[in-house]
């Protein structure tokens, strides 16, 4: 018997121990759960698309100190989301884990924290690739940026992303494969080209703190004191280093899940973090003047290698960043496909037996890929019809992703806190930390989530505050009204032995396609 069917089989008995079946196809190896969460961060797509937060904010600071220090307040979420992966991997990871570690009404909004947060983060990434299309082969297109286009775009590009998806896991993990191995490249790649195209190689560029905020930085920031500015340019990293909950996700799809999944989370986030920071350093480093940079605003990747770089080898190096882009969002849909259907199995959704449904030849959860393409489309549409002053839709977008996001995060995080060593959290998985660093890391996470709520509600985002409040109060109206009564949450106890019959109803129906 091989160690992959030996790992398979103790996955399978693990998942059966917390009452689900194994209806999903487990085959994605270490490199392929570590690929997907990977190919989700995807330096070549925030990295690239947020940077004029940073270049129009606190300047070179806000890359050469604002990158790793953005990039280590994502990293201690991912360590202590990493220990609770390895003891519950199932898919819709965080749902189970804020109800296991809670309560059914934790758990409960922790999906909803969590699912409108991959919702948005894939309308994020959208539409970073849809600017990113505009700006690198716009003109040779003809198009035009108004609503109906970038509409459309992302219609086109959103299905292919969920026909891709609804093919099944074999051919999404094989892409994302690619994507992991591009990103290195493409993100090595460039950087070369900016350090060669350079001017100077002036490194102390990357500790200059400078004040970019209003006219100087083309608006991008309102004028606001240098200390602010350089903490809203953090925004930029804690959005890009996101989306790791992925490898969490696909737990169901992975075999050796409980050793491989905190690997996966923990690794990409790593392996960005330093891929991300040569690159983005070297293209500080290429731009002619910074002044003149902060004026270009959100255009100012393109303006910098428009002014510095061959014309060939800057529209090779574009096509191989839309790729990757494209394959960002194709990994998310995965991601929050399997978030819509874990947390409709148990009922946590409207028309949930649909949601829940995996197609028994394709062993993919194929209405909640559509269900999740759409709403993303349909989120995007509705934030391009908001005008608000000094805001473009994507940093709108940007700004909700990662509030609803880190608040889903920090909800399983602080009640593993409390409940590790007891009836809830008996003991840690396989990939032990130990007790000491996920307290320690639970600890700065807190903290982390307060600094990251306070700068994603400054102005231009002012507004996410009220999005925010409104969805909490909406939640507490739906959960005492509706859910409360309704929703049992995971299975728990003597549950558990009774849907084994089920359990075994479920595996038949998908093995005998």
């Amino acid at each position: 018997m091989s160690a992959n069917h030996n790992d398979i089989t103790e996955d399978v008995k693990l998942l059966h121990s917390m009452g689900y079946a194994q209806e999903l196809k487990r085959g994605m190896g270490g490199f392929s759960n570590f690929a997907i969460s990977f190919s989700i961060i995807c330096i070549l797509s925030g990295g690239i698309n947020s940077l004029a937060q940073a270049t129009s904010g606190a300047g070179g600071a806000a890359i050469g100190i604002g990158w790793p220090l953005g990039c280590a307040i994502s990293g201690v979420f991912a360590l202590a989301m990493a220990q609770i992966s390895s003891a519950y991997p199932t898919a819709g990871g965080l749902y189970h884990w804020g109800s296991i570690l809670g309560n059914r009404f934790s758990g409960w909004v922790t999906a909803w924290f969590n699912l409108l947060g991959l919702v948005t983060v894939l309308g994020a990434i959208n539409v970073g690739t849809y600017y990113f299309f505009f700006g690198a082969f716009g003109a040779y297109f003809g198009m035009e940026d108004t609503i109906t286009v970038r509409v459309l775009f992302l219609v086109v590009l959103t299905g292919i992303q969920a026909i891709i998806n609804h093919m099944g896991i074999r051919l999404t993990a094989l892409l994302t494969d690619f994507s992991g191995y591009l990103i290195f490249v493409t993100a090595l790649v460039l950087a070369g080209v900016c350090l060669y195209s350079a001017p100077s190689l002036d490194i102390s560029r990357l500790f200059t703190f400078s004040n970019y905020s209003g006219d100087a930085g083309g608006g991008v920031w309102p004028q606001v004191s240098g200390g602010w500015v350089f903490l809203l340019g953090l925004l930029m990293p804690i959005y890009t280093i996101t989306g790791y909950d992925a490898s969490a996700h696909t737990s169901e799809e992975t075999i050796g899940a409980a050793h491989r999944v905190p690997r996966g989370i923990v690794m990409s986030v790593v392996w960005a973090a330093v891929f991300g920071y040569i690159m983005l350093c070297s293209f500080v480093l290429m731009i002619p003047n910074m002044d003149d940079a902060a004026l270009q605003g959100w255009n100012v990747f393109f303006w910098a290698m428009d002014t510095q770089v061959n014309p060939q080898v800057k529209q090779a190096l574009y096509l191989a960043i839309f790729i990757s882009q494209f394959l960002c969002g194709l990994a998310t849909v995965t991601s929050v496909s399997r978030m819509i259907f874990a947390f409709s199995r148990d009922g946590g959704l409207p028309f949930s037996s649909a949601l829940s449904k995996v197609s028994p030849t394709l062993r993919t959860p194929v209405n909640a890929i559509w269900t999740g393409a759409t709403l993303a489309v349909l989120f995007v549409w509705g934030t391009s019809l908001i005008t608000i002053a000094g805001a473009s839709a994507y940093a709108i977008v940007v700004s909700c992703t990662v509030i609803f996001l880190f608040f889903s995060f920090i909800i399983p995080i602080t009640l593993g806190l409390f409940t590790y060593g007891g009836d809830k959290w008996p003991k840690m998985g396989p990939w032990n930390m130990g007790r000491g660093l996920y307290t320690l890391f639970a600890l700065l996470s807190l903290v982390a989530m307060a600094l990251i709520f306070v700068i994603g509600v400054q102005p231009p985002n002012d507004w996410a505050l009220e999005i925010t409040i409104g969805f909490l109060i909406l939640t507490a109206i739906v959960w005492v009204v509706f859910e409360n009564r309704r929703f049992q949450g995971p299975p728990i106890g003597d549950l558990i032995a009774k849907r084994q019959s089920e359990i075994a109803a479920a595996e038949a129906a998908v093995a005998a396609e």
